[in-house]
């Protein structure tokens, strides 16, 4: 990999001048390139398109080709994007700053979204910042009393740890092309199960484990395609799930030896709040006694009885 990056520096140094202050702009003109070699590519599973600018995993690279595929007009290049932190890491920066979205990002944080509205970037581009604690109450008055509002949307991007399920189920002001939603794969691939809805939900309140949080990708596919989306793939770090507007999903004409995936990174906490960096097969152990419900049949199980 590093040998991948130092030959394809040594070719952005050739092409642009680089101010040696910003790395931001390093890392622009190397996701610019790495976007032009995908397009040549022969893509078997998702990997070979993924590449992290500003996303957490691959899903910049993902995003780049979708929307390249998709040929996405001009009129749908605007995003939604929910639980950004500070905005150092997220699905959207990339297509902000390289594509010239619009966009309108949330989080809880007063401290991020000041944080994001002092940014060099913030007065660069139409962008909008919100601080809002998201709920199934709020989020359709959130999005109409935007400036985003009315305008069609490319992508929405939903990752809040906790009721992403209820949330864009609960979203019917908007129609986004694409949208990116974060699944927890400790809960497995085969049940529909979400927690279930609590307005005042936070993941490390929750739980300390930081396990229990979220949906399964079959409660997300299920509800997927009440809302008129086909499942494409998830990134290969397995906790992006990536759905397309029906209408528009044979435009990527993508066959993959392999669409769905297992996270392995380790994240889950003991009582103190230090990580204890516990493997997938171990989680269930920890949350076993914890409560969630079939979306589709509404009733509550424990999650040990399903797994």
């Amino acid at each position: 990999m590093k040998k991948i990056i130092k030959s394809l520096y040594s070719k952005i140094k050739k092409i642009i001048r680089i101010d040696k202050s910003s790395d931001e702009v390093k890392k622009l003109a190397i996701g610019k390139l790495i976007t032009k070699k995908n397009k040549l590519k022969k893509i078997e599973k998702i990997e070979d398109i993924e590449f992290k600018i500003f996303s957490q995993f691959g899903d910049d690279g993902i995003i780049q080709f979708l929307i390249d595929k998709l040929e996405i007009d001009y009129e749908f290049q605007n995003f939604i994007e929910f639980g950004v932190e500070d905005y150092s890491e997220a699905n959207t920066k990339f297509l902000l700053l390289n594509n010239n979205w619009s966009g309108l990002i949330l989080d809880s944080s007063n401290e991020n979204i000041e944080s994001i509205k002092k940014s060099n970037f913030f007065w660069k581009f139409e962008l909008e910042a919100i601080k809002c604690f998201i709920k199934k109450e709020n989020i359709n008055s959130i999005i109409t009393n935007s400036n985003i509002y009315k305008k069609k949307i490319g992508i929405l991007s939903i990752d809040i740890d906790g009721n992403d399920y209820w949330v864009w189920k609960e979203i019917n002001v908007i129609d986004p092309l694409i949208v990116i939603i974060e699944y927890n794969s400790t809960f497995g691939f085969e049940k529909k199960i979400s927690i279930p809805y609590k307005q005042d939900f936070e993941r490390s309140k929750a739980h300390h484990s930081n396990l229990y949080w979220g949906a399964s990708i079959e409660a997300l596919k299920f509800l997927a395609k009440q809302k008129g989306y086909k499942f494409l793939t998830t990134n290969s770090a397995g906790n992006n799930a990536y759905f397309i507007k029906e209408k528009i999903f044979d435009k990527i004409k993508l066959n993959l030896k392999k669409n769905t995936y297992q996270s392995k990174f380790r994240e889950s906490r003991d009582k103190s709040g230090k990580k204890t960096f516990i493997n997938y097969d171990k989680r269930l152990n920890i949350i076993g006694n914890l409560e969630v419900e079939d979306v589709e049949t509404n009733k509550l199980h424990k999650i040990s009885e399903l797994l």
